[in-house]
């Protein structure tokens, strides 16, 4: 099969992301089911050098397969529990006395790690949750006056329920708009479901890593190199521009959205073995990318419409020009 590159050190290198990509998917699969989809999206934001949101109710495994890809990137993982009564220096680290010198020393937190893994994040406080947001956008951390940079490569994983209403907060727009991509876990099929069964032995064991911060950190730098001909550009804007003007729509794709949409079609390009972007790559990302910016009125809601209505309609309307 043509991979679409030209040979060479930059042709391995993507070769071998898409191996990773490749393994990712049969590591995770020995251990948890249905997730196929779910997991070719977290590797590709990822490698977009993006954040994700996992939504689903409880007991679809969100915690447990966060866990299971952390394990399997061969990166230094910490996780938070958010609860109501978490403080923001409980994720970013404070200053404290030192009992034996009395020097008042900086104790970092959870955060300086390669992943955060976010659990149950909307069940915080604004407050706290505002303190990921240098984090994730700037990739630093302010304690006292002072920035420090966080490891790389640094990626939040956060999980959250849209059903529960009681002792939650709603993620603030910036914060959702920080999220490269938000990945819905719906409840498996009921053939997934009965071989789930079958495999299930109590808590998966956390596998063995297939990578680490270097090689991850190359294929991330790869990403950028994957072509976007100009014809894709325009079908990205096109579509940003039709959320916006979406009768149903209080709040469009930004420029912002738009950017990320491209960045995560040059990492699924990378994946699938190409050196560019397609209309296909736009169109199988943009559902993920986009549906947590959007906002539909609230008369349109009343009517079934959501983020998600919004795009697949834009989708449709959209005319795909050919080069």
């Amino acid at each position: 099969m043509n991979s679409g590159f030209d040979g060479g050190q930059f042709g391995a290198q993507a070769l071998s992301a898409k191996k990773f990509h490749d393994d990712m998917i049969l590591g995770v699969g020995k251990l948890l089911v249905g997730m196929d989809d779910t997991v070719s999206l977290a590797v590709m934001a990822l490698l977009a050098n993006g954040h994700i949101l996992l939504e689903g109710v409880p007991g679809v495994a969100k915690t447990t397969l966060s866990k299971v890809l952390a394990g399997l990137m061969g990166l230094d993982s910490q996780r938070i529990q958010f609860t109501p009564d978490l403080m923001p220096q409980d994720v970013t680290g404070a200053t404290v006395p030192d009992r034996k010198t009395g020097d008042w020393v900086l104790r970092k937190g959870p955060v300086f790690s390669n992943i955060l893994l976010a659990d149950e994040i909307n069940r915080a406080s604004a407050k706290t949750q505002s303190a990921l947001l240098e984090a994730m956008q700037e990739r630093q951390v302010s304690i006292e006056g002072q920035s420090l940079a966080l490891p790389h490569p640094f990626l939040v994983m956060a999980t959250q329920n849209p059903i529960e209403q009681e002792g939650v907060y709603r993620l603030p727009e910036a914060q959702l708009d920080r999220f490269l991509v938000r990945i819905c876990l719906d409840y498996p099929g009921r053939a997934k479901e009965i071989e789930m069964l079958t495999l299930v032995r109590g808590e998966p064991e956390i596998p063995k890593p297939i990578a680490n911060g270097a090689t991850i950190g190359a294929w991330q730098a790869l990403v950028d190199q994957v072509v976007a001909r100009d014809v894709v550009l325009e079908y990205v804007v096109d579509l940003a521009r039709a959320t916006r003007k979406h009768p149903m729509a209080l709040l469009g794709a930004s420029p912002r959205a738009a950017l990320a949409v491209l960045r995560m079609a040059r990492s699924r390009a990378l994946c699938q073995g190409r050196s560019h972007v397609t209309h296909e790559d736009i169109q199988s990302v943009a559902k993920h990318v986009l549906s947590h910016r959007l906002i539909a009125r609230p008369e349109a809601e009343l009517d079934g419409w959501s983020g998600e209505a919004i795009i697949a309609e834009a989708l449709t309307s959209v005319p795909v020009i050919q080069a």
